[in-house]
């Protein structure tokens, strides 16, 4: 409300409602992926991240030092999703 008491919310937001209970986590685990999938994923995790390693270093190379920070951590980031995905499924 403003000091002359109009109502300075949109007219098309819905009016506030207190939050619905959330759902409890499911008690069972899912099945890790199997094991052909697995090797799939962090083959292609590996490629990513050799490219994103390529560019980073050609990056450095021609001076950009933002793109290849970005392209360093992206593909460090990369490989570490990529041994995740194979050690844990």
């Amino acid at each position: 409300m403003t000091s002359d008491g109009r109502d300075r919310t949109p007219v098309d937001r819905p009016p506030r409602t207190p939050a619905d209970p959330i759902d409890p986590a499911p008690t069972t685990r899912a099945e890790p992926r199997p094991w052909l999938e697995r090797i799939g994923l962090a083959l292609i995790a590996t490629v990513m991240g050799a490219l994103l390693t390529v560019m980073a270093v050609v990056a450095w190379a021609g001076g950009e030092w933002i793109l290849a920070a970005m392209s360093g951590s992206g593909a460090l980031l990369t490989v570490g999703v990529g041994l995740v995905t194979l050690v844990r499924g």
